[in-house]
Formats: C-alpha cells, sequence, structure tokens
C-alpha cells in the first residue's frame, strides 16, 4: 500500500483485551524485545520464534513467561494465534507473513513496516489505569513519541492515583442510584468537578514544581 493511500485511511481506535489469547511474535532481537515484553503486560499467552533471541528474551523463556521455539517461521506458527507481530530485519519474510496471516484472519502488524500492518503500536502515556494513546497512522513514529513526551509533563503520576478515587466514587454512585440517566448525570458532573480543578492554572503550576 502506498503513503498516499495510507494517508487517506480512517482508523479505528481500540484497547484490545490480550489476557489469555495466544500471541505469536517472529523475532526476538531488539525489536521484538519491547514488544513481547508489551503483550506480556496485557496478559497474553506469548510464542516467539526465532534463532536467537537477547538476554531478557531468553530469561523470558527460561522463566516459562513465553513459549521460545528456536528456529525459522513457518506456516504452522500462525495456528491458533489471535494476533501476529513480525519483529525481523526481513521486509520479504514480513511481506510472506502479513499474506499467510490475512488468508487465516489473523491481525498483523510488522515493525517499521507500514503496507504490511492492521494495526499499529500508538505511543502512549500510562497513569496507573489512564492511557493516552497517540497515532501518526504509521506516518511519523517520531512525532507521536515528541508528543508522548510532552503529554507526560501534562499529565503526571497523580492521575493515576485520581481515577483511582474517580472509580471508587463511581461504584457508590451505581450502588445508590438505580435510575440511569441520574447515574448518568451524576457522573459526568463528579468527573467535570475533578477535571476541573485539575486543569485549573494553579494546580498545573502546582504539578509541574514538582517534577523535576
Amino acid at each position: 500500500m502506498s503513503a498516499a493511500k495510507r494517508d487517506t485511511q480512517v482508523l479505528f481506535p481500540l484497547f484490545l483485551k490480550l489476557a489469555g489469547r495466544r500471541c505469536l511474535v517472529v523475532g526476538a532481537g531488539a525489536l521484538a524485545e519491547p514488544k513481547i515484553e508489551s503483550l506480556l503486560a496485557s496478559g497474553a499467552r506469548v510464542r516467539v520464534v526465532a534463532l536467537r533471541a537477547t538476554g531478557i528474551v531468553e530469561r523470558w523463556a527460561r522463566a516459562k513467561r513465553i513459549m521460545w521455539r528456536r528456529g525459522l517461521y513457518r506456516e504452522g506458527d500462525l495456528r491458533g494465534a489471535f494476533l501476529v507481530i513480525a519483529a525481523t530485519s526481513s521486509l520479504k519474510l514480513h511481506a510472506r507473513i502479513f499474506r499467510q496471516a490475512r488468508k487465516l484472519g489473523i491481525l498483523c502488524n510488522a515493525v517499521d513496516d507500514p503496507p504490511h500492518c492492521d494495526f499499529y503500536y500508538p505511543a502512549v502515556v500510562r497513569r496507573g489505569a489512564l492511557q493516552i494513546a497517540i497515532s501518526t497512522g504509521g506516518l511519523s513514529p517520531a512525532l507521536a513519541q515528541q508528543l508522548r513526551k510532552r503529554l507526560e509533563r501534562e499529565f503526571g503520576p497523580d492521575y493515576g492515583v485520581l481515577l483511582k478515587q474517580l472509580g471508587k466514587a463511581r461504584e457508590r454512585i451505581r450502588r445508590k442510584n438505580p435510575d440511569p440517566e441520574s447515574r448518568r448525570e451524576i457522573l459526568h458532573r463528579v468527573a467535570a468537578a475533578v477535571a476541573a480543578k485539575s486543569f485549573h492554572p494553579r494546580a498545573r503550576g502546582r504539578a509541574m514544581k514538582k517534577r523535576p
């Protein structure tokens, strides 16, 4: 797919639940390691196929956090996978994996190879359960990373604590207000009040002073 065609595509944003799902990673080097780590953090069942691996990936295999088949990729490796990450230095192999995954209805991401991606990894700001994802549709991951750094300064670790408090308040309100419309109105009012306080210039100034 040409860059011009990708420019016109509208991507569908979503957050996937991968806990317990089988995910395949082809490659176990420096490109693959952070992808494997992110899948593990999501609770996925990770299978890795590669001839060699980084020391960290080897440790994950020894600890049985991942299944590592030491060898070359085979089409049968896709069997039972929900998604596949192709993280090698071979664009030819990426194209092959992408075609085979498409036939089987398996989502594919080829690292640094946008034409062979069904989805892209966004740059993510994580503050507890709060996640702010930024995507450039594969056109400029570097810009996405720069925006992530800026948002990390804007949204400090205190937002994770704040979200926990809002979650507890939500549960209390849900128990006490059986009417959906009334409940929704109260929840939005509480969230709006908290957001207004958090985004107030004085609050933001204090938060920025606390950071190095």
